[in-house]
């Protein structure tokens, strides 16, 4: 979002959840420094150890954790689609490989393989395909639960439904940055032109890719206006009957109820 000037304490804030991201799951720095290398997602995931699928995934989850995106890409073409670091993955990079020196002095210090152990258990992985970063920007009461306003980069939003007890363990307030978690299979698609349900959550995006699956659903990627992503399961029946394909304007919907939320520890 070009013209946004961020403090040093909101750039940490943002940059956080992507260097625990990296430090979890190490072939995602090795994909970024691959691709800084390569400039092709095909290569790039080769060199790193990683499916062509597995590395749109990467790049996914790391654009989606960013409020910027670290990747820039082509879908498609010689080399199965090019790829590069813009300047905010390249800021990511440099501070991650700052932060693995620091790591490596924190475990000389460490005598006790308890310490490691509790450590992990505090980071967790989640099954959840989509993960979108975002601000929370107001909470309102609905009966036993809360009504959680979440605004994502460039002007989107959400909203996700929790427990009054959730807010307060997560310490939520106008103001906390927040992930955003919605499984795949939650998403509903629909062609842009159709009117959407009031009731549901609604992000607009383009088809930027279908991939089929011998046995089961295609998993649809949409690219949102934001430079965000979002993962769809959705069987080819449907796809068909739809009318949907590759570069077609097309709507997600999903309940808050469906929206799982979490905060950095």
């Amino acid at each position: 979002m070009p013209g946004i000037v961020l403090t040093r304490s909101e750039a940490m804030s943002q940059l956080d959840p992507l260097v625990q991201l990296l430090s979890r799951r190490p072939k995602r720095l090795a994909l970024l420094e691959q691709i800084a290398e390569q400039g092709s997602i095909t290569r790039a995931a080769k060199a790193a150890g990683l499916s062509y699928k597995a590395a749109w995934d990467a790049i996914d989850e790391l654009n989606n954790l960013a409020e910027r995106p670290l990747v820039s890409r082509s879908v498609g073409g010689k080399g199965g689609g090019g790829a590069q670091l813009t300047a905010a993955g390249e800021r990511l990079l440099s501070l991650y490989r700052r932060v693995q020196a620091l790591q490596a002095q924190l475990l000389q210090a460490i005598d006790d393989d308890d310490d490691l152990q509790l450590l992990g258990r505090l980071m967790l992985r989640t099954s959840a395909r989509n993960q979108l970063s975002g601000r929370v920007r107001d909470i309102r009461a609905h009966g036993h639960n809360d009504l959680i306003d979440i605004e994502l980069p460039g002007g989107l939003s959400l909203l996700a439904q929790i427990t009054h007890d959730s807010t307060e363990n997560l310490q939520l307030s106008a103001g906390s940055s927040v992930v955003a978690l919605i499984k795949a299979g939650w998403l509903e698609l629909q062609p842009a032109t159709q009117a959407a349900d009031g009731e549901r959550n609604a992000l607009e995006g383009h088809i930027e890719q279908i991939l089929p699956a011998s046995d089961g659903p295609s998993d649809v990627r949409i690219g949102l206006g934001n430079g965000q992503t979002l993962c769809a399961l959705i069987e080819p029946e449907r796809l068909l009957a739809l009318g949907l394909g590759i570069g077609d304007a097309v709507r997600a919907q999903f309940a808050a109820s469906q929206v799982l939320l979490g905060t950095q520890l």
